[in-house]
């Protein structure tokens, strides 16, 4: 974590302006993805691996989830996945226009007490950071095993101009891959939801 993290590390410029894909120096990056709450990793570790010519941003608060993606991105010699330690709207206020190809929102905190409801990521305000940054045709997707969530997602997106539904039902959609939250979900018997959205 010493050597590893500072390096993988990115840090938001004053005033913001920043281009993703120049945190990726001469990797060639053809464009970036950001993973919103990575938890342990495995989602974005697999996507990055799979797709060597994409840039990926993860941001995750909590650091035992940024430990074990450290250790997978240094295991597997990931070099075109960087980390933020902190809240993914800051990041989001901080890139320039159309900048990003695709954002996964997977499984988030819920926040189910009404009083919380505002908390919770998917809402107006962080709709149009989204919208902002997001390129045309690039995508949005969602997943929650909780129903009330996962209604909530779905009655703020459709309501949401700039954002076109392209995919909702209780099955991933074929490219998905799956989390460890996700698998315990399934396990326990919980059905998520997967939905996804388009940037016209």
């Amino acid at each position: 974590m010493e050597e590893a993290l500072p390096r993988l590390s990115l840090a938001l410029p004053e005033g913001g302006g920043l281009d993703p894909r120049s945190l990726f120096g001469d990797l060639g990056v053809t464009d970036v993805g950001l993973e919103v709450g990575f938890g342990g990793g495995e989602h974005l570790a697999a996507q990055a691996a799979t797709n060597p010519r994409r840039g990926f941003i993860g941001c995750e608060p909590f650091l035992n989830g940024v430990v074990n993606l450290v250790d997978v991105i240094e295991r597997e010699h990931l070099s075109n996945v960087r980390l933020f330690m902190g809240d993914a709207r800051r990041v989001l206020a901080a890139l320039v226009p159309d900048s990003l190809a695709c954002v996964w929102v997977l499984f988030p905190d819920p926040w189910p007490k009404l009083r919380h409801a505002k908390r919770r990521f998917i809402e107006p305000a962080t709709l149009d950071l989204l919208a902002r940054v997001l390129k045309s045709g690039a995508t949005l997707r969602c997943a929650t095993d909780v129903p009330d969530l996962a209604v909530w997602m779905r009655d703020h997106l459709n309501a949401h101009p700039r954002f076109v539904r392209e995919y909702d039902a209780p099955s991933p959609p074929p490219d998905h891959v799956p989390t460890r939250y996700e698998r315990k979900a399934l396990l326990a018997g919980r059905v998520p939801t997967y939905l996804e959205y388009r940037r016209p």
